[in-house]
This record gives structure tokens, C-alpha cells and sequence, in this order.
């Protein structure tokens, strides 16, 4: 019955429109209430979630990402993108997926790669006689990238929710799956556009693909300067989401001068309203797996999973399959937070490895991004392309398909996600 509750109450407060972080605060006060515990137990739960050093790398990498966004360097990538593959057939398409696999490893979010990429390349490709879905479900699906490719906060969650997974293994175990998932995403955009028949753009010689690639280079380094400090052990997650903040500060106020006041009031603004949502989020979700661990949930979960099989392949695509419903109903960071604790002794069970799981839990709630009825990267991106929701759904399954099969790849090839990590140790 406490069980019962509990998702009653949290499933019914979001139905009604009660924001997630709320909903789980309160559904975990009515839990502790009906199970007799003490609120206090519940406060501690709550500062206890949020007292964590490493979550402080977060609205540094947020802050880093919304510079980035309004201080231009998205706009140098995508020259550099377009300058190196836009002579393709339906080539500013794969210009799109080559600008967020860059971008999204710099921001580390999807949001803002929809929203500052959709900006600058799809007027460009509606202006160049694409379609404004094909444009927008590129776009979209492409943005997956700033999840997956580091640095993330998304996988700063992760390492708190599995109690301490290394973050930095985690951002060195993302680079070849990403890259991996925008090179299928580089094919379903290369075959729409030549059954569509999209042209492809007039290469522009090595001398200007090696002076974007150069003028490109500033903003590259933030990169390096935040997954580089990390690896070399020279730098915490948290210094170095501050040292490339203050880098993305200088850069685009000094070298590119295109960081305006108001741009910088922006970006400020932004980062801490999603930072603000994130903290709450952390601090509910921490009190509520709590509760799910009171209830034995992941230990009843994987019984359930093992009647149904004791397959091990049988079991990670009904985890995917979970982890696909969940992302389309949900927002990305709570069900981290939720599913993180009941799924990964599952997994654990089955011999998988930790980081690789944080790889696959990205990559199935980042496609919950472009999915309704909640994708935000979806929604974004369809604002952006003027296009209508239920327009562009309909002809995106063939980005849906390259990130699935990218999916699978990481999920049943472990060495995908864990041989880079390997030299890393």
C-alpha cells in the first residue's frame, strides 16, 4: 500500500500538472507520513542529495554552455562544419549533425544546442530549398549529441544517483558513442536528403576550411580545457567546469567580442533558472529513493524481470524499452535520479558494467528529448522551424532509427562505451 501511494500520488500530481520536483516531494512526505517516519528523516534525505561537492561542476557547465550560445562561438562551428561537409549531397544536413556532435561536446545540452544551432542553420536550410521538417528533425535529433558527448551535467547526476561512479570515466566513456550515434544520424540525414533530392553546396577550398577551422579553435579549447583537466588529474570535475566558464568568458568577450551585457545578463539568467530546477529535482529525488529502497523496489524489479526471462539480451531490451516509455513522459534529469537506483542493480546482476549503463541510460531518456508528448528538444526545435509537432513526428522515424541502432550497439558491444575508459585508469 505504501508503495501504491507513493506512485499514486506522484503519477496523479503530474497528470494534474504539478511540476515533476514537486510531485516527488509530494509523494515522499505522504510515504514518510504513511509509514510513520519522522519529516525530519525526510529533511535530512533532502539536504543529504544536494550536499555533494561534485554537484557543484553543474551550474558551471550550464553557465559555460549559455556563454557559449551567446557569445558566438556555436556560430564558428557550424562555419567550420559547413566548410568541411557541406559539399555533400544534402549537405547542410550533415553540416547540422557535425555542428551539435562539436557544439554538444562543449555545452553538454541539448536544449541549447536545439536552440542556438535551430537558430542559425535552419533559416538557412529552408532558405536553400530544404524542407522545414527535414531541417527540424535533424536538429533535433542531432542535439542527443550534448548529452552523450562530455562534458555533461546530465552524467554528473548519474555518477551521485549510482553513489559515486567516477565522472570522469563517464565523460571519457561517452566520446565513442557519440560519435557513433551522430555518424548513424550522418547517414539517415545523407539517404532523406537524396530521396528528397536536396542538392549539396560548393566546396569552399582547403585555405577557407583550414581559416574556420583555426578561427574555430578558441572556442574548441573549452573542451579541452574541461574534459582535458579532468583526465589529466590536474583539475576536479568542479574546477574544471569553473576554469571553462571563466575561459568561455574571455574568449567570447576578448577573442570573439561578440559578448554583449545583455547577452551576459542572458546567459546568467538561464543558467541559474536551470540550475535552480536541477538542485530542487536532486534534492526530492534523493528523499524519494529513499523510500524506493525502503520498499525493496529494485530487488522486486529484478525478480519481475527474471520471470519474465533470465535472458540476459532479454532483459537489457526490456530495460531500454522501459527506459524509451519513461523518457517520452518524463523529464531527463528526475528520471535519472529515479531509475538510476532501481535499475542499476539489475544491471549489475547481469555483469554490466556501471559506466557503460550511464552511457545507455543517456542515450534512451536524450531520445526522450525528440519524442512527445514532453520532448523539450522537440518542442524547442519545432518553434524554431515554424513547423507544427505532429508534421514533423511524422517523418523523423528515420533519425529515431539510426539513434536506436546506435543504442543497441552500445548496449550489447561493451567496448563501445568501456575500451576508452580502459586507458584511462
Amino acid at each position: 500500500m505504501g508503495l501504491i501511494l507513493l506512485f499514486g500520488i506522484f503519477i496523479g500530481a503530474m497528470i494534474v500538472g504539478v511540476p515533476v520536483a514537486f510531485a516527488l516531494g509530494l509523494a515522499t512526505i505522504a510515504g514518510f507520513l504513511y509509514e510513520g517516519i519522522p519529516l525530519f528523516v525526510a529533511f535530512q534525505r533532502i539536504m543529504s542529495g544536494i550536499s555533494v561537492f561534485s554537484l557543484l561542476a553543474i551550474p558551471f557547465f550550464i553557465f559555460a554552455g549559455d556563454l557559449m550560445m551567446q557569445g558566438g562561438i556555436a556560430a564558428r562551428l557550424v562555419r567550420l562544419a559547413a566548410a568541411a561537409v557541406g559539399s555533400v549531397r544534402g549537405g547542410l544536413g550533415l553540416v547540422n549533425v557535425s555542428a551539435s556532435m562539436l557544439f554538444g561536446g562543449i555545452s553538454g545540452s541539448a536544449v541549447a544546442d536545439t536552440s542556438a544551432l535551430g537558430s542559425i542553420l535552419m533559416p538557412v536550410m529552408k532558405e536553400k530549398g530544404y524542407d522545414a521538417d527535414y531541417a527540424v528533425n535533424v536538429t533535433v535529433t542531432s542535439s542527443v549529441a550534448g548529452i552523450v558527448i562530455p562534458p555533461s551535467h546530465n552524467m554528473i547526476l548519474f555518477s551521485v544517483a549510482a553513489g559515486g561512479v567516477s565522472v570522469s570515466q563517464l565523460f571519457i566513456a561517452g566520446v565513442v558513442p557519440g560519435i557513433l550515434m551522430c555518424l548513424c544520424l550522418a547517414v539517415a540525414a545523407y539517404i532523406v536528403a537524396v530521396r528528397r533530392g536536396y542538392g549539396g553546396e560548393t566546396f569552399p577550398g582547403l585555405a577557407a576550411l583550414g581559416t574556420s577551422f583555426v578561427v574555430a579553435i578558441p572556442g574548441l579549447f573549452t573542451a579541452v580545457i574541461i574534459v582535458g583537466g579532468v583526465l589529466s588529474g590536474v583539475m576536479t570535475v568542479t574546477e574544471s567546469g569553473a576554469f571553462g566558464a571563466i575561459y568561455a568568458i574571455l574568449v567570447t568577450v576578448l577573442v570573439y567580442r561578440e559578448l554583449s551585457w545583455e547577452g551576459f545578463k542572458a546567459a546568467v539568467l538561464n543558467s541559474v533558472k536551470t540550475t535552480s530546477l536541477v538542485m530542487i529535482l536532486v534534492a526530492t529525488a534523493s528523499a524519494f529513493a529513499y523510500l524506493l529502497a525502503l520498499y525493496r523496489v529494485p530487488e522486486t524489479l529484478a525478480g519481475s524481470l527474471e520471470l519474465i526471462s533470465d535472458n540476459p539480451i532479454v532483459i537489457l531490451l526490456m530495460l531500454n524499452l522501459i527506459l524509451l516509455a519513461l523518457g517520452m513522459i518524463m523529464d531527463m534529469a528526475a528520471l535519472i535520479l529515479i531509475c538510476t537506483p532501481i535499475f542499476l542493480p539489475v544491471v549489475r546482476d547481469l555483469g554490466m558494467d556501471p559506466i557503460q549503463f550511464g552511457i545507455i541510460m543517456m542515450m534512451n531518456l536524450g531520445l526522450g528529448l525528440c519524442t512527445p508528448p514532453v520532448g523539450a528538444c522537440l518542442f524547442v526545435g519545432c518553434v524554431i522551424g515554424g513547423v507544427r509537432i505532429e508534421h514533423a513526428v511524422r517523418t523523423i522515424w528515420p533519425f529515431y532509427l539510426a539513434i536506436l541502432v546506435a543504442l543497441l550497439l552500445t548496449t550489447y558491444v561493451p567496448a563501445i562505451s568501456l575500451t576508452l575508459p580502459s586507458f584511462f585508469q
